[in-house]
C-alpha cells in the first residue's frame, strides 16, 4: 500500500514538468530559429521541476539557467518564464524568499522581456506592458508561495498547540486521579489504624485482666494481640510511604 501511494505521488509530481514542457516544446516547433540547444534547455528546465517539493533550490537554479539560455539563444515568448515561475513559487514556499527574488530579477533582467529580439519586436508601450506582465507574474508567484508557507506554519502550530493542550489535559486528569487515589488510601489507612489500635488496646486489656485474676489467657486472645501489633507496625510503614513527597 505504501509503494502504491508513493507511485501515485511520483506520478503526480511528474505531471507538472510534462504540463510545463508541452507548450514550450510546441512553441519551439513553431519558431523557425530554434534548434537542438533550445529543445535541450526547455526539456531540462522543465524536468528539473520534478523535485520542486523536496529540493526547491535545485529546480530554481536549473530552470533559471536553462530558460535564460533558451531566451538569449532564440526569440522566446512569455511561456519561457513558466518553469522559472514555478521554481520561484516552490522556493518562496520553502522559505527561500531572497533566492527566489534574486532568480526572478536575474531572469527578468536578461530573459525574454529584455532580449534584443523582444525589445525590437515590442517597441514603446508594448515592451513596458510585456515587462510589467512578467513582473506581476513573478511577484504573484512569490507572494502565493509565502502565503502558503505561512498558512502551513500556522496549521502546524495549531496542531502542536492542540497536541500540547491534549497532553496537558491528560496529565492533569492523571494527576487528579493519582491525588484522589492517594486521598482514599490515606483515609482508609487512618480508619484501619484507628480500628486496629482499638482492637489492640482491647486485647491488651483483656490479657491484663486475665493474668491479674490468675486465669489462663486464651490463645486466640494472644494471637489477636500479636496480630494487631504486627498490623500496626505495617500500617506505620505504609503511612510513611503515603506521606513521602517523592
Amino acid at each position: 500500500m505504501t509503494h502504491l501511494r508513493r507511485g501515485w505521488q511520483f506520478a503526480g509530481e511528474c505531471l507538472l514538468p510534462v504540463a510545463v514542457a508541452v507548450p514550450l516544446v510546441a512553441d519551439l516547433f513553431c519558431a523557425p530559429d530554434s534548434d537542438a540547444l533550445d529543445l535541450a534547455a526547455v526539456i531540462v528546465g522543465s524536468l528539473a521541476l520534478v523535485d520542486w517539493r523536496r529540493a526547491p533550490l535545485v529546480p530554481l537554479l536549473v530552470t533559471t539557467a536553462c530558460m535564460l539560455v533558451h531566451a538569449l539563444h532564440a526569440p522566446a515568448g512569455l511561456s519561457a518564464a513558466l518553469p522559472v515561475l514555478v521554481s520561484v513559487f516552490a522556493a518562496a514556499r520553502a522559505g527561500h524568499q531572497l533566492l527566489a527574488a534574486l532568480a526572478g530579477v536575474v531572469f527578468l533582467g536578461a530573459g525574454p522581456a529584455m532580449s534584443p529580439a523582444a525589445v525590437s519586436s515590442h517597441p514603446g508601450h508594448e515592451f513596458v506592458e510585456t515587462t510589467g506582465l512578467l513582473l506581476g507574474w513573478f511577484i504573484a508567484a512569490g507572494l502565493v508561495g509565502v502565503v502558503i508557507r505561512l498558512r502551513q506554519t500556522c496549521l502546524r502550530k495549531a496542531e502542536q498547540d492542540s497536541v500540547d493542550t491534549e497532553r496537558a489535559r491528560e496529565e492533569g486528569a492523571r494527576w487528579r486521579a493519582d491525588h484522589e487515589r492517594l486521598r482514599i488510601a490515606r483515609e482508609l489507612h487512618h480508619s484501619l489504624t484507628h480500628n486496629i489500635s482499638v482492637i489492640k488496646v482491647q486485647a491488651g486489656v483483656a490479657v491484663h485482666l486475665a493474668r491479674k485474676r490468675g486465669e489462663e489467657v486464651p490463645a486466640a486472645l494472644l494471637a489477636i494481640q500479636e496480630a494487631s501489633g504486627d498490623a500496626m507496625r505495617e500500617l506505620g510503614a505504609t503511612q510513611h510511604v503515603l506521606h513521602d513527597p517523592r
